[in-house]
């Protein structure tokens, strides 16, 4: 059957799908409500959307299905499948298979703790993943300490003394089950300790601990009280290592997503009794292109099907694509409920943002690392050309600025970023001349003319031709900057302009705005050199008003004209005691109004 008659017998029915190779090897898996509806979807033109759906389906010789009751039957089947086969073109969390767990094997009658690579459906307990095998090692050696599990894999019985104890006995970091001397249920109970430390539940496991030690003590058993205090110090070291303090005491995990052009990197914060016990960061191949909502989608679908502590709140940037059916998926898988929730606000909106920055430096450090920081400037530039649309990363970008106060004293900066770096010999500065009062459109629009008129006649500190020019404002100042544009014949330089609060990118005949990722390089990158022409424009500003000298400050505010400024002063003897003065002081003051006297202060207040 040729390609063809298979995509016309498709089934309107729910199920997965799995594309394959000319060698037969699944390339993608994905679910749909209609497999008739999606897989068709890829061979029209409408459905290649993006490059990386171009290349797969250019790769795609065959293709079979499997058929489902339900969507989410689909669903749970799609993320077993990914995780067997790790297909090419899905979003997998990278290198899975290489996270260390720690193994606590309940289902002897003498557990140990150990690292291993895989979880097994073997009836013990698994505690992580951990972010690589240092942090596990670490774990590991901090728990012997505390714990005194047995470390050998001697086949151990009670009331059956096999050998002599080994050093670890001697060191007292393990009871000796092998002297046959220890009781099951004793050994039990360190094991239960143990588990409550892993599992995050500090303060529980403490106050048990320090009745524990007080009965021990009442009793004048002095020497177990003092193993125990022991214990309990051990314990509180392990906390204090990890601990951030948050605004409530309960249980959840904090997700970050940071993205770049090629991979993706997730953060978890686990918060265990209000304290951040620990964070994961796990990076995703495979995002190239891919919304961050599906993004996330994978993640956690990967990532909770296996994890040993899951929370009953998980706390993300966004919600992930099909939350409701994600929800469902976890809640059957693990045995519990777990709700995903957005915050806006608050200590919770806090701790999202603080993840998504950890998961940004995880990818920068890694790229650095690969490559140098050159690298990292360098992926930075290409995400901007491919949300801008440009045909290749800006060398050298131009971003404008205008500053004023009342529309007094007027100026405009221009910064340089040279391979995504300030070049700040090339910096320029403007004192408006055409344009009076407070008007940031005209303003705007004279800088770039007279910017773009000195290229245009080979001025020598105006000679290079930028690459791609950045505008601080919204949709009016693009407009203002694209008409001086196009008044001095350089139509064909990329423009944008970067609104402030949400970092929204217009750009010139676009429908709809962009809006760059959440914690990405390119965001920081445009918000760095916006901030730095603001910066460059306010400090013109503030040195203009300096040599404009004190005593004649008044002058720059509207309203106050020769006999008002003269009143002011006679009434007031100077500027500190003008400044000093409330409202209802200043509109006292003859040919003063409430009016004029709330935005004197303000001015006064603007000025220093």
């Amino acid at each position: 059957m040729t390609l063809a008659d298979k995509l016309a017998s498709l089934p309107d029915l729910p199920g997965i799908y799995r594309m394959q190779d000319v060698d037969g090897k699944v390339i993608y898996v994905g679910k749909a409500r209609s497999l008739r509806q999606r897989v068709r979807s890829y061979f029209s033109q409408g459905g290649q959307e993006n490059a990386k759906v171009r290349a797969m389906v250019e790769r795609i010789a065959d293709f079979d299905y499997i058929i489902t009751d339900t969507e989410r039957e689909a669903l749970v089947l799609e993320s077993n499948i990914i995780k067997d086969l790790r297909p090419h073109y899905n979003i997998r969390i990278k290198d899975d298979k290489h996270y260390p767990y720690l193994r606590l094997g309940t289902d002897e009658a003498y557990p140990r703790l150990t690292i291993v690579r895989r979880v097994a459906k073997d009836g013990a307990k698994y505690f992580g993943p951990y972010p690589n095998s240092s942090a596990v090692r670490e774990m590991l050696k901090r728990m012997k300490r505390i714990f005194p599990l047995r470390q050998c894999n001697r086949d151990v019985a009670y009331g059956t003394r096999i050998g002599r104890p080994c050093l670890h006995f001697h060191l007292k970091q393990c009871l000796g089950p092998c002297q046959g001397d220890v009781k099951p249920e004793d050994y039990a109970q360190i094991v239960r300790q143990m588990e409550m430390l892993l599992d995050g539940r500090h303060e529980v496991l403490l106050k048990e601990m320090r009745r524990n030690m007080k009965l021990r003590s009442t009793a004048m058993e002095f020497e177990q009280a003092a193993r125990l205090r022991d214990q309990i110090a051990a314990v509180e070291a392990v906390v204090e290592r990890q601990k951030i303090d948050t605004a409530r005491a309960d249980e959840r995990d904090v997700l970050g997503l940071a993205s770049g052009l090629d991979e993706s990197c997730v953060a978890v914060f686990r918060v265990r009794d209000g304290k951040v016990v620990g964070r994961e960061s796990y990076i995703l191949a495979g995002t190239a292109e891919q919304e961050r909502a599906e993004i996330m989608r994978a993640f956690l679908l990967q990532h909770y099907r296996t994890a040993s502590m899951t929370p009953g709140e998980v706390v993300l940037p966004e919600l992930p694509a099909e939350a409701e059916e994600v929800e469902n998926y976890l809640r059957e898988v693990k045995g519990k409920k777990m709700r995903l929730l957005v915050p806006q606000r608050g200590d919770k909106k806090s701790l999202a943002d603080l993840a998504g920055k950890n998961a940004l430096q995880v990818l920068q450090e890694r790229w650095i690392a690969q490559n140098g920081k050159k690298e990292l400037l360098s992926r930075a530039l290409d995400e901007l050309a491919h949300y801008l649309g440009l045909g290749a990363a800006p060398e050298r970008m131009e971003c404008y600025d205008i500053s004023n106060i009342a529309g007094t004293l007027s100026v405009g900066s221009m910064v340089v970023f040279v391979s995504g770096q300030p070049s700040r010999s090339d910096y320029r500065r403007f004192r408006i001349k055409w344009v009076e009062g407070a008007n940031d459109f005209a303003s705007l629009h004279e800088v770039l003319t007279r910017r773009l008129s000195r290229l245009r006649e080979g001025k020598k500190a105006f000679a290079v031709q930028p690459d791609l020019i950045i505008v601080d404002g919204g949709k009016g100042q693009l407009s203002a900057a694209v008409d001086a544009l196009r008044q001095e014949g350089y139509s064909h330089i990329p423009i944008a302009a970067l609104a402030k609060q949400e970092e929204i990118i217009f750009l010139p005949d676009a429908d709809e705005a962009i809006r760059l990722p959440r914690h990405s390089q390119v965001r920081y990158l445009m918000q760095r050199i916006r901030d730095e022409a603001h910066r460059f424009a306010i400090t013109y500003h503030r040195e203009l008003r300096s040599k404009k000298g004190v005593a004649s400050l008044l002058e720059g505010c509207p309203g106050i004209g020769p006999a008002r400024r003269k009143a002011l002063l006679a009434h007031f003897g100077g500027l500190p005691s003008l400044r000093a003065a409330s409202v209802t002081e200043i509109a006292a003051v003859k040919g003063m109004t409430p009016a004029l006297a709330a935005a004197l202060q303000e001015y006064l207040a603007n000025e220093f």
